[in-house]
């Protein structure tokens, strides 16, 4: 049985009100970081991963889980992120990449290659920015 890495940091983290579409596909959860930085997808409930110059100058990470399923779970993430395949229109990009400070520990996460002027979060994960919003 074929086992991939999807590295999460928004709403299909464990306790966001999308981790129930990966959930049934989940084999084990692993928490991580990855290169990169957070933006508020304007007018939306999620985030957006960017990786740009912004983020590699300051070496930003951004915290989450790596969900370890199968290519059917991995169907189920690319269908909500609108990830269609390779020289596609996407909204995200799903590329490869490695973990920021686990050696060996790699997969595929969801990205976009700039903010789209959508505003930063000033955290490293994103629970953390949700609950600061909620709380005024």
């Amino acid at each position: 049985m074929v086992t991939l890495r999807v590295f999460v940091y928004g709403s299909l983290l464990p306790g966001q009100y999308n981790h129930g579409i990966a959930e049934p596909y989940i084999r084990s959860i692993v928490p991580g970081s990855v290169p990169g930085r957070l933006v508020e997808v304007t007018g939306q409930q999620y985030p957006a991963l960017v990786r740009d110059e912004a983020s590699a100058r300051r070496q930003a990470v951004v915290r989450g889980c790596w969900l370890e399923v199968g290519f059917e779970g991995l169907a189920a993430m690319d269908a909500l992120e609108d990830y269609c395949g390779i020289e596609e229109s996407n909204d995200y990009i799903r590329v490869w990449t490695n973990d920021a400070f686990q050696a060996g520990l790699s997969g595929w996460v969801y990205l976009w290659e700039s903010d789209r002027d959508c505003p930063p979060v000033l955290t490293d994960y994103w629970p953390e920015h949700r609950n600061q919003n909620k709380r005024g």
